[in-house]
């Protein structure tokens, strides 16, 4: 589990062969075998590291998932390790499984923010909430308006620089990982796969009967 919070911005050695190759320095300093590292929101496993990168395996069903394809050398990457119990949960509560890639429609100032639109499945969307979390390339934001084609985050100047948010363009892909909690609050409202708040049909013994 994650946080949203970068905690440093990585460079890509390379990617074939299923292995990803990223530099980084922070992420390294206390890092084991089998910890996991999230990459632009993904959350990878170290299979090896030294004293200035690591190596993580990156499964078919990831790349088809996600926007890690488009990576090449070079490329910057946000970098978070998973959480611990003495950790401040500055962000929100991140899984590292990617729901969907959106595209960056539009990036408009305003004062010292930039508004950054993304275009979206309407299986994404359905989850994104204003004023409600959502993490892109793994990091914690806070959305400011949705429609129904497209959602809205406000970037302050702090988190453009401390991200790879600041070498983006209109047209970009980005990781999109819906918060985790609507996703289980849906499903629980699915008693024996049938979804009774799909039909309109909660009612105060339904929610009772459901330990609401």
């Amino acid at each position: 589990m994650f946080t949203g919070i970068v905690e440093e911005v990585g460079t890509v050695q390379s990617l074939g062969n299923g292995c990803l190759t990223i530099r980084a320095s922070r992420v390294l300093t206390d890092v084991q075998l089998g910890d996991s590292i999230a990459v632009n929101g993904v959350c990878l496993t170290v299979t090896h590291f030294d004293g200035g990168s690591f190596q993580a395996d990156v499964m078919p069903e990831t790349v088809r998932r996600t926007s890690l394809a488009e990576l090449k050398p070079g490329s910057p990457v946000n970098l978070e390790r998973a959480l611990t119990l003495g950790t401040r949960l500055g962000g929100h509560i991140v899984s590292g499984h990617i729901d969907g890639v959106g595209k960056i429609l539009s990036l408009v100032e305003e004062k010292n923010a930039i508004l950054m639109k993304i275009s979206a499945d309407g299986a994404i969307l359905r989850y994104i909430v204003e004023k409600g979390s959502v993490a892109l390339d793994g990091i914690s934001l806070t959305v400011a308006a949705v429609t129904g084609s497209d959602f809205t985050v406000s970037l302050i100047p702090h988190t453009r620089q401390a991200t790879n948010l600041s070498h983006k363009q209109v047209g970009s892909l980005i990781n999109i990982e819906n918060d985790i909690i609507g996703k289980y609050v849906e499903k629980l409202l699915q008693p024996n796969g049938t979804s009774k708040a799909a039909a309109g049909c909660i009612t105060m013994d339904f929610l009772k009967d459901n330990g609401f």
